[in-house]
């Protein structure tokens, strides 16, 4: 086993022990001097989770804090080039502790929050409530230095999430939070810097409403690289990690870095085309040597679920979405839609942005967040667990690879057949989505609703072998039309053939009836080679 070129950080956010450490530290300062030439004391960020928003966080208070020794070799010495750095006084709060859903909990946790700062700067004598103290606290830490007061936030929306879906909750922890950040904005001629992360996007959110000069580089192409890996340094400092671990798993170079784009590239946060990495899962996988998924953690959370189900949104209807910046770029109070809280969780990115209509076209990142993402909707839409599909997908996998298109349809229907009473599909959209699902964890190119001159394909897979155009019936209890005839009969009518018919592959129409009375898909299908 050959030795890898660097130690890798897996979990790690503490820049200083990075630095000291030796591991292996992607040089992102050149953005910290970025944000501090713009001009301005505000500056605010949203990233996923996981996306190094901490890391970032606590490079910028090595900077404020002077450690110049921290930063040999690095932009951020060159750029600023002074011999010695001043040392500013530096309020951390992080906020990403703050997990209570109670108002007893987070008052606590606050509590902590603000005593660990105290630890340094100490604490005024008969000062309580949460505006008093922070503002006390700024005005202590500024007189022990004539440099300004810095005040960096991480994950400021922490204690906001964890109730998002308790409209009154939301609301009684939004004044709380309000009174808690207040003095940022009273205290302003004491402060230098404050730099505010995050998931969720503070525009119109009023817990920030007095900080006018808030500015979001979110969206700003100049910091679109801030957080995550860039394909250029994935080619160039990080050129030898590639290269070995291409060695590691039998691979050349080119088909590694081709696998860890595939997996974890394609996240982007601004109208520029320049997509990064997931920085967690690809320091992992330099560390476990393995391409598996790392971000995705425990799964799809429930309240993405029932969010999706509320509004009525099926899976693959967030492949492609257009939508202006207002719809995903929302506040905590608004999130209400999946589609901007599948964007600020990290589900969904941009992948691309139109002039003319001034809107954007969102798209699952990458094959690791699409496959955590249809593992866990499945039990969702089909009451099975993941654990207990295995052995199904495996054979559909089978089925659908040697070109056996009858076996894949028994397949399907015995699966269905197994879906509880009240999560069957009641309508042909939730008939679509459920074999999106399944055809998306056989790892099939599939996609639905593809529109044509003529009309829209139901459903269109791509197979090693063949191309299958599939047009999908549902029929009521009691009826006996639609039939598999009558599906074919519309894709012969509609002309759904012909722009497939140059593409040098066999086509084969398929044409699917799901039974009300059988709850699954009735046995008359129909299979005909084009």
């Amino acid at each position: 086993m050959a030795q890898a070129p660097h130690r890798y950080p897996v979990g790690m956010q503490v820049f200083e022990d990075i630095r000291k450490g030796g591991y292996l530290y992607v040089d992102k300062t050149s953005h910290i001097w970025g944000l501090l030439q713009a001009g301005g004391k505000y500056r605010f960020l949203s990233r996923p989770r996981r996306f190094g928003k901490t890391l970032l966080v606590s490079t910028m208070e090595a900077y404020f804090r002077g450690r110049r020794d921290l930063f040999r070799g690095l932009a951020l010495e060159r750029l600023d080039a002074r011999e010695e750095w001043p040392a500013h006084p530096v309020i951390r709060l992080d906020l990403s502790t703050c997990k209570s859903t109670s108002e007893e909990g987070l008052a606590a946790e606050l509590d902590m929050v603000l005593r660990r700062v105290e630890e340094v700067f100490g604490r005024e004598e008969g000062v309580s409530g949460w505006s008093p103290r922070v503002e006390s606290l700024i005005r202590r830490a500024a007189r022990t230095s004539d440099q300004g007061v810095v005040v960096l936030v991480d994950e400021y929306d922490a204690p906001l999430l964890n109730v998002m879906h308790d409209p009154d909750r939301l609301q009684r922890f939004r004044e709380i939070m309000r009174e808690f950040y207040s003095p940022l904005k009273a205290c302003e001629p004491y402060l230098s810097f404050v730099f505010i992360t995050g998931i969720s996007k503070f525009s119109q959110l009023s817990i920030f409403s007095e900080l006018n000069n808030l500015v979001n580089v979110s969206m700003d192409p100049q910091f679109g690289g801030i957080c995550g890996i860039t394909a250029e340094e994935l080619d160039g400092p990080l050129a030898p990690d590639v290269a070995w671990l291409a060695g590691e798993l039998g691979m050349t170079p080119a088909e590694c870095r081709e696998q860890l784009r595939r997996r974890y590239d394609g996240y982007r946060f601004t109208r520029e085309p320049a997509e990064v990495y997931n920085p967690f899962s690809l320091v992992a996988a330099f560390d476990r040597r393995d391409l598996d998924s790392y971000w995705f953690g425990s799964g799809t959370p429930t309240s993405l679920v029932n969010m999706l189900r509320r509004t009525d949104v099926t899976v693959p209807e967030l492949e492609g979405v257009r939508a202006p910046a207002s719809a995903f770029d929302a506040p905590t109070e608004a999130m209400g839609d999946p589609i901007a809280f599948m964007y600020q969780s990290g589900y969904l990115t941009i992948k691309g942005y139109s002039e003319r209509t001034r809107t954007y076209t969102l798209g699952i990142p990458n094959a690791e967040v699409a496959e955590g993402l249809y593992e866990s909707l499945l039990p969702a839409y089909t009451g099975k667990p993941a654990s207990a599909t295995g052995g199904f997908v495996a054979d559909l996998s089978d089925a659908l690879y040697v070109g056996d298109v009858d076996q894949a349809l028994r397949l399907l229907r015995s699966f269905l057949a197994g879906i509880p009473y009240d999560l069957a599909a009641k309508d042909e959209k939730a008939f679509q989505a459920q074999l999106y699902l399944v055809f998306k964890l056989v790892g099939a190119s599939i996609r639905t609703e593809v529109r044509t001159s003529t009309g829209r394909i139901d459903v269109v897979v791509e197979s090693p072998g063949a191309t299958y155009v599939m047009e999908l019936k549902y029929r009521r209890a009691g009826e006996k039309h639609p039939t598999s005839a009558d599906a074919l009969a519309q894709i012969d009518d509609k002309g759904y053939l012909i722009p497939f018919a140059a593409g040098g592959r066999p086509v084969v129409k398929v044409g699917v009836v799901y039974s009300e009375d059988v709850r699954t898909i009735d046995d008359d299908w129909a299979i005909e080679q084009a």
